[in-house]
């Protein structure tokens, strides 16, 4: 087991904001000074959340960095997310923030802002979007740097291969019940709404259930914070957690799942279809349908991601919807009563948070404000056999996100060009890398 942190050092308070990839950067500050968090004292370059991800700021493409000098801009604290950090020295706090501008406006480049101003356009129709997140991550043995490649915790090993799938298996949780254990309690004492957890199919692969909230921005803070605890708990007990959405060939990735209602000002879910045929549950349905291809960047930011939409797995591949149908790329577990929703399964794990509430939440509200028709329904005896699909490839992702109007629109014309820029790179260094699989591949036989 690693060395416990908890009880060494001096107590501190961490300001975190997130860059374009949901990696959490910021400062951290002697607990004694905690009055410059409040004070609007903490300033980071606001390129820092233009960083690609290996760090870079890339300014010869963006243009934000010491082309314009490296500015600064303001970290303002939300204190509904101040929470205790228990991996921490006893006292020591943690802040999720929001970039501002010195001028006080938010950063264009801020993923928090950008889902903020699309529950804005909900808050002037009266409406209230209601989020809940399921995220899948694989744990790991702690000594993957020395390997160079991942391999499950030694409890699930035997004689070098992992003891089998381990779908609901309850013996998997319990052979890292000390582990599980720990993330509840960070969980609990960071005020996180977990539920459930069970095993998932590929060996060390979990899933954690958040509760819903009717607050979008508090599920993305959830949600990305579930991340870094789970890796601190990993930590704790000498292993590494990850969400990357695919780090074994031959087992499944890892998703995130989005369920999704909307409440009026009165608290009703304007989904429920009491009994009645679904009208708005199926034009938000296409609204997202409509939108998928144009934000799969978004829930698929890497190479690695398009390696999990794969036919026979639990990943969709097409653009369908369901009733209660897990093969589709929207599910509706629902359709009548409080509970009447959508559920969004296109998303990888590691998608960031915010920008893929944002990006939901958009194509929902295509299906408001339009009658849209989703088309054939998929169920468990009819896929309807001219469904588009999802792309496969990175690059292409990255040119139809590039394109796109509706990302314009709700992302912004700079934070379009912005991502999409810095991701363009990205793909193209991957087209250009020379892989083991070349090298066990061709060049032996060519």
């Amino acid at each position: 087991m690693a060395a416990d942190n908890a009880t060494k050092g001096t107590a501190r308070i961490e300001v975190l904001i997130a860059d374009m990839n949901g990696r959490l950067r910021g400062k951290q500050i002697p607990i004694e000074a905690e009055k410059k968090v409040w004070s609007g004292a903490v300033r980071l370059p606001t390129s820092t959340q233009s960083l690609d991800i290996w760090g870079y700021d890339n300014d010869e493409i963006t243009g934000l960095s010491m082309t314009i000098g490296d500015p600064d801009g303001i970290c303002i604290a939300d204190p509904r997310t101040l929470a205790d950090m228990p991996w921490a020295p006893p006292g020591s706090k943690q802040v999720v923030a929001t970039m501002h501008e010195l001028d006080g406006s938010p950063s264009f480049q801020d993923p928090r802002a950008i889902l903020g101003s699309v529950l804005e356009r909900y808050k002037t129709l009266g409406l209230t979007p209601v989020v809940a997140t399921e995220l899948e991550f694989y744990l790991l043995a702690g000594d993957w740097r020395e390997r160079d490649i991942p391999s499950p915790p030694p409890a699930l090993m035997y004689r070098g291969e992992p003891n089998g799938y381990q779908l609901y298996d309850m013996d998997a949780v319990d052979l890292l019940g000390d582990y599980l254990e720990t993330l509840r309690t960070y969980a609990k004492a960071q005020g996180l709404p977990a539920d459930a957890t069970t095993a998932e199919f590929g060996p060390g692969q979990f899933e954690v259930n958040l509760l819903h909230r009717p607050d979008a921005l508090a599920a993305a803070d959830d949600c990305i914070l579930l991340k870094r605890v789970a890796e601190q708990a990993a930590r704790k007990h000498g292993l590494k957690s990850t969400c990357m959405a695919k780090p074994y060939t031959d087992h499944a990735g890892s998703g995130l799942h989005v369920h999704a209602s909307i409440i009026d000002s009165k608290g009703r879910n304007i989904l429920d279809a009491a009994g009645g045929e679904p009208v708005k549950l199926k034009s938000i349905s296409a609204g997202l349908l409509q939108t998928l291809l144009d934000a799969q960047l978004v829930f698929a930011p890497y190479a690695n991601s398009y390696r999990r939409f794969q036919p026979g797995s639990f990943a969709p591949v097409d653009l369908t919807w369901g009733y209660g149908h897990r093969g589709t790329a929207i599910r509706i577990p629902e359709k009548d009563g409080p509970a009447a929703r959508i559920e969004h399964r296109v998303a990888g794990a590691d998608a960031n948070p915010y920008l893929m509430l944002a990006a939901i939440l958009g194509g929902m509200l295509l299906g408001l404000e339009k009658d849209l028709d989703p088309g054939e329904e998929t169920t468990p005896s009819h896929v309807p056999a001219d469904a588009p699909r999802l792309t496969h490839d990175f690059l292409t992702a990255v040119e139809r996100f590039r394109a796109s109007p509706f990302i314009a629109d709700i992302f912004g014309e700079r934070y379009q060009k912005l991502y999409g820029d810095t991701k363009h790179k990205e793909a193209i260094s991957h087209l250009r890398t020379v892989s083991d699989f070349d090298y066990r591949t061709y060049l032996p036989r060519l």
